[in-house]
């Protein structure tokens, strides 16, 4: 059975959609916070008829659509919360929060969700089974939302899951994704060291906890190059180092937050090992103690085989053979990975790039910015997926 898209439907909703979209990027929550948003999501749901959830494991919102003949229960998923970055691009719909911003896209993502189900209350006859509008919080900071809403039940019954993330590295148009590791896994690593601090004369007297912390990010720098296989994928990344306050104080204390990314898992627990030991005796050689909080975060996000032959057929159906490309692995990280775990679907990276506009930053850059036509393309690939997955068993 063929669905009978209406192209007019949904360009008449694009508009809405970008409205919303500026709403949410003007107004923007962090995770944990998307209280308002979620009131947002919830109140357009309920206006077009869907029974709604909320409070669904945090903010979390839940959509539901059933058709009247039997079939899967199909999962569509968007994340909701910003970043702490203090927007800097010049435009009407710039964030009016001091120092929070849509730094993801996912503004976006939540628009383009509110699209796809107000498309599909106005065609519920094309719904075979259940349509379950996932409306995540909390994708940004670990733990995480994905795995909370899980916990709260979000994928009893489903059967597939589709998400996707509107990705400015590639040119707007264009959709991409793989069989398999797409995105890494990501951990988190927060290291306290507490020297004895001094006057920067008499160093002699001191433990420097500046080069403490100093010899401990070189020694880390290590890892990767000389203790993972070189035809294994890893990053150990030093992202923060506070310490001292003068430049004639010798600091007491100073703290280094980083991350390690890795596909395999054997590596990853290498990794975690290896920085373990590290931060141990380098600190104890300079005669430092020393307090490490290593999260484990985020999985390896890892597409199901059949469900992304199934977004390939269709999305080049759609936008041609061209435009749909096979993604490279990328060492970025989702919570997306623990839907995938338990129920087979596939993540897809949605073109959202324009260079001629200005609209080139990278994600999570103060600058950032999308193609609003990426949306466009997202919806009605999203639309034509859930479609497929529906009517062909």
């Amino acid at each position: 059975m063929e669905m009978k898209f209406r192209e007019d439907v949904l360009l008449n909703i694009f508009s809405s959609m970008v409205e919303w979209r500026r709403y949410l990027h003007k107004n923007p929550e962090l995770s944990y916070k998307e209280a308002k948003t979620a009131q947002f999501v919830a109140d357009r749901l309920r206006t077009w008829g869907i029974e709604v959830k909320t409070g669904v494991g945090g903010h979390g919102v839940v959509g539901t659509l059933r058709g009247d003949f039997p079939g899967k229960t199909i999962a569509l998923r968007a994340d909701m919360d910003a970043l702490p970055i203090q927007d800097e691009k010049i435009c009407d719909y710039a964030s009016t929060v001091p120092g929070v911003m849509h730094a993801c896209g996912h503004d976006g993502h939540t628009s383009t969700l509110l699209g796809i189900a107000n498309y599909y209350s106005q065609h519920r006859d094309m719904i075979r089974g259940e349509l379950r509008f996932i409306f995540q919080p909390a994708e940004e900071t670990c733990p995480g939302g994905a795995i909370q809403m899980i916990e709260a039940g979000v994928l009893e019954g489903v059967n597939i899951i589709y998400g996707v993330h509107l990705w400015t590295p590639i040119s707007v148009g264009k959709t991409a994704s793989v069989a398999g590791p797409l995105w890494a896994a990501a951990d988190e690593f927060f290291i306290d060291i507490e020297g004895r601090g001094g006057h920067g004369g008499v160093p002699h007297v001191t433990v420097d906890s500046v080069l403490v912390g100093a010899a401990l990010i070189m020694n880390l720098q290590t890892i990767v190059s000389r203790s993972v296989d070189p035809l294994d994928s890893a990053v150990v990344t030093v992202g923060s180092m506070q310490a001292g306050t003068m430049q004639n104080i010798i600091a007491e204390r100073c703290s280094i937050m980083g991350t390690a990314r890795t596909f395999n898992q054997e590596t990853r627990s290498l990794i975690k090992r290896r920085i373990e030991t590290i931060v141990e005796q380098t600190c104890a050689m300079y005669g430092a103690d020393v307090h490490l909080n290593y999260l484990m975060g985020y999985p390896t996000l890892v597409n199901d085989a059949a469900e992304t032959a199934r977004y390939q057929r269709i999305a080049t159906h759609l936008f041609g053979e061209e435009q749909t490309i096979e993604a490279p692995k990328m060492m970025p990280a989702e919570d997306f990975a623990y839907y995938l775990q338990r129920v087979p679907g596939c993540f897809i990276l949605v073109g959202a790039g324009n260079a001629e506009k200005g609209m080139h930053y990278p994600h999570h850059h103060p600058r950032f910015d999308f193609d609003e036509q990426a949306m466009y393309t997202a919806a009605k690939l999203l639309i034509h997926l859930a479609a497929d997955a529906m009517m062909n068993e």
